[in-house]
């Protein structure tokens, strides 16, 4: 494979994997949240649960059946409906996990946790609401314990339980079904617009890309009077007219009167006086100045290049509605209009955390660590979304770090990096578990970036939006939840959905929706404008998004040339033109 095409498998470059570490039986093994399914190693190891793996045939005929199994019910997911096949039991017990008594962040106790001390007070969080029906019908995946927290016991007529063999480790994966990711967007959309929005005022020096929270009516008459729209002559009456050499209206001057039979100098934009017949051209008209006459060149039409007061909008006329991004240009008609403020939507406050033991801030990847790309990329991508960012933190791998970080946060939103499967070290599930927040979205049905997951603090709380650790997985959460549930806090309407034909052959995952780089290119004589994949999309590169200006959404399967495909467009698409040569 060499990896220089547009279709098929060239796609897979130099063992550049189309899925990276998401193999088409649904596995995910890339490190920052994609989790592998079911203990079972290759034959004649040692499973996760100490266990031997099966090496006789009947032993390799059953793990077969279990694979189809768990492909059936991942197709099944993709239409809400989950696949259970009798004896394979994946759901695990909910036990309790401790709080830490007297933990105080800032002078207040943690979210999730009562206060230490008066009456009532407990050392556990009240109860989880992943185990209380969601609003948006998920289902809770937090069904066993936090790691290092004991395993609760069943309460009376409750399923039979499951004892570990060894350490509790994160709830795996495969107790829940990932969400089709339109719905995933759908969700993240309407946890957005979900609560009541503020209102603030903001100098028109200040508002420039925020979203206006109510109506703009003009407050004025546009133009405010009648104006001149040439550098030229006003007259009243027929001609030809009489003037006075030296006298003449310039724009801001004050109010004047013109005699039927006279005529005066006009600039563009000066009011025009009472009972103006037209204005009249300097090149349309002839001044006889030993006469002082002024003659017209060509018929004039009573009412000719003069603006009259109102022509644009009359006071109280809608300009704009609520909603509408303020441009440069809605700035000009605001002040215009008559406005010094305008009531404007504030901007999402968003914190970003990234976690990870292995990363850099600086220098050559050495000794097994590598480059963070994701701090870097992060803040300024919020930006161009509409957020208002705080400049990054590292956390590392540090559960207690991540808890203290999302606890004592003031921010909107909350955006964390890696950790959201369930390996050794990846905290975000057992944190937001441990604190009870409540789960919109765990998973997607989307390569790549399918353990993204979205979850709410408190109901008045911020929202958490969990990246994979991956880079372009990332880049995959921010579009498919970040951005809608950044519009709808900041009031901004929602990304418009279009379609585009696509240049080349996409494969498709089996099962799951795949968000590709492209980059748009002219159609030939006349003909539509198509969209081109880019190489290098495994869930690990930058080097395709880099040079791309939207998305591609593949359906399962994937398609051919030439078919429609919808396309989410990049915030800084219309800067970069020049990107296509390189990476198609």
């Amino acid at each position: 494979m060499t990896g220089d095409g547009l279709s098929g498998s060239d796609l897979f470059d130099g063992g550049d994997d189309l899925f990276g570490g998401d193999d088409l039986s649904g596995r995910d093994v890339s490190r920052g949240g994609n989790s592998a399914i079911g203990p079972t190693g290759p034959a004649g190891t040692t499973s996760p649960a100490g266990t031997t793996g099966p090496t006789d045939p009947e032993s390799a005929e059953a793990r077969a059946a279990e694979a189809e199994e768990l492909a059936v019910e991942q197709a099944l997911a993709l239409v809400g409906t989950r696949s259970q096949a009798p004896g394979h039991d994946r759901t695990r017990a909910t036990g309790p996990t401790p709080g830490r008594s007297g933990d105080q962040v800032n002078g207040r106790a943690p979210r999730g946790q009562a206060p230490t001390g008066g009456a009532g007070a407990t050392d556990e969080p009240g109860p989880s609401p992943y185990a209380g029906p969601s609003p948006y019908a998920v289902p809770s995946p937090y069904t066993e314990s936090a790691p290092g927290s004991p395993v609760s016991a069943a309460a009376p007529g409750s399923p039979p339980t499951h004892q570990p063999a060894s350490a509790p480790a994160p709830a795996p994966r495969s107790s829940v079904v990932d969400l089709p990711w339109e719905r995933a967007r759908a969700v993240a959309a309407r946890a957005g617009r979900g609560g009541p929005r503020a209102v603030v005022r903001l100098a028109l020096d200040r508002a420039l890309g925020h979203v206006l929270a109510e109506p703009l009516a003009a407050l004025t008459d546009l133009p405010p009077f009648d104006t001149s729209a040439m550098d030229g002559w006003a007259v009243a009456g027929p001609g030809p007219w009489t003037y006075d050499e030296g006298a003449g209206l310039l724009a801001g001057g004050q109010d004047a009167r013109l005699p039927d039979g006279t005529a005066v100098r006009i600039a563009t934009g000066a009011r025009t006086p009472a009972d103006t017949t037209a204005v009249i051209r300097s090149e349309h008209a002839h001044a006889d100045a030993a006469r002082r006459l002024l003659s017209a060149r060509r018929p004039v039409v009573t009412g000719q290049d003069i603006r009259p007061r109102g022509q644009e909008c009359r006071t109280g006329d809608q300009l704009v509605p609520a909603g509408t991004v303020v441009t440069p240009a809605v700035l000009g008609l605001a002040a215009a209009a008559g406005y010094d403020a305008l009531p404007a939507v504030p901007r999402p406050r968003v914190d970003v955390l990234v976690l990870g033991d292995e990363l850099l801030a600086s220098g050559l990847p050495h000794d097994g660590l590598i480059r963070d790309a994701l701090g870097p990329m992060l803040a300024p991508w919020l930006r161009a979304l509409g957020a208002e960012v705080s400049a990054p933190r590292r956390l590392g791998d540090d559960a207690e770090a991540l808890r203290t970080a999302l606890t004592s946060s003031d921010a909107d939103v909350i955006v964390t990096t890696g950790g959201t499967a369930s390996g050794p070290v990846d905290h975000v599930h057992p944190v937001l578990a441990a604190l009870g927040a409540e789960l919109l979205v765990h998973g997607v049905a989307v390569r790549p970036g399918h353990p993204m997951l979205l979850a709410r603090l408190s109901p008045d709380g911020p929202h958490v939006v969990g990246l994979p650790g991956n880079p372009l997985a990332a880049v995959s959460g921010l579009l498919t939840l970040a951005e809608p549930l950044l519009a709808g806090l900041a009031g901004r309407p929602a990304q418009d959905a279009y379609r585009a034909l696509v240049h080349a052959d996409v494969p498709g995952h089996p099962h799951d929706t795949r968000l590709v780089p492209v980059v748009h290119r002219a159609g030939r004589a006349g003909g539509r404008d198509q969209v081109a994949p880019l190489r290098y999309n495994g869930p690990a590169m930058l080097r395709g998004i880099a040079a791309a200006d939207g998305l591609a959404v593949v359906p399962a399967g994937g398609v051919r040339s030439g078919t429609e495909v919808e396309i989410l467009d990049l915030p800084w698409a219309p800067a970069t033109p020049w990107t296509e040569g390189c990476f198609t």
